[in-house]
């Protein structure tokens, strides 16, 4: 090959790669669609991705304190990503220091629930949203109802799937699986933390108010303007008895089929539920 031929091809080679450069950049920091993004905001850094276009829904991943994106992707009843990313613009974050997950902060021990919920708000701030939907799965119940009473004003209507809720027969329930479960492993990644210091963040989540959903009271729930669907499950962490309570108490509540998630082949219908419930609230919104 002569020279010139030759560093005519190199210079082409070069400004394809240059050219490519942008997009991949774009891939890798959660741009179009795919990839992991980063909010940072004081000491608290959360990491989130985007997929889809078209009205902003907020996804969070159930896996109690442990909620990560990647257990929305493949923990769940279905992929919820993939089901909605077709018509919505759809964001989801690791939850603040899940074991698994990329997002970090401090513990506020004297306000738990609405330090996740500051983060909920924070990144829809930074993603420039003001109005959205939320759908959330077990703990993602409680969540959702702490996002209704902060923000009533942007969050257009809520899904909530396999709710979690307080059992009267064990209220400890979730505070004793927490603390082996995640308390132990996020106590080993940080040294900083004790488990003295776990304990009183888990106290604080799941034994001083062990009641209903944890986040609001049956009073907002029955004053709450919101429209909600909400699909039960009825396990140790997600009761029946409490998802359907909230469903009784709130005046635009619809609920599911019970059970949907088994056999296996209910769930397209549900997700064909939740689909119908999301048009129809989106619906001339600007």
């Amino acid at each position: 090959m002569d020279p010139i031929r030759r560093n005519i091809l190199a210079t082409g080679v070069a400004a394809t790669a240059m050219a490519a450069a942008p997009q991949l950049f774009a891939q890798q920091t959660g741009q179009g669609g795919t990839g992991l993004s980063f909010y940072e905001k004081g000491p608290v850094r959360i990491c989130y991705q985007e997929a889809g276009s078209g009205f902003p829904l907020l996804l969070i991943a159930g896996g109690g304190l442990n909620s990560t994106i990647s257990g929305l992707v493949n923990g769940g009843p279905f992929n919820a990503i993939e089901e909605f990313k077709g018509e919505y613009h759809c964001i989801v974050s690791d939850l603040r220091n899940a074991n698994g997950g990329q997002s970090s902060g401090p513990l506020e021990i004297d306000r738990p629930w609405d330090a996740f919920t500051d983060d909920h708000l924070g990144l829809m701030d930074h993603l420039g949203i003001q109005k959205f939907l939320v759908m959330g799965f077990c703990i993602g119940g409680p969540l959702s109802w702490n996002l209704l009473k902060r923000a009533p004003d942007r969050v257009i209507a809520a899904v909530m799937a396999q709710p979690s809720g307080s059992r009267p027969e064990r209220r400890d329930g979730p505070y004793e699986a927490n603390l082996k479960g995640w308390g132990a492993d996020f106590a080993k990644r940080r040294p900083d933390v004790t488990m003295e210091t776990v304990d009183k963040f888990l106290t604080k989540i799941y034994r001083t108010n062990p009641d209903f959903v944890y986040t609001v009271t049956r009073d907002f729930v029955h004053s709450c303007q919101t429209p909600v669907l909400i699909l039960p499950d009825d396990t140790a962490a997600h009761p029946y008895a409490v998802a359907m309570e909230a469903a009784m108490l709130a005046p635009k509540a619809e609920v599911s089929m019970f059970p949907w998630l088994e056999p296996k082949e209910r769930i397209p219908l549900a997700v064909r539920q939740i689909h119908s419930f999301l048009r129809a609230h989106r619906a001339g919104i600007a």
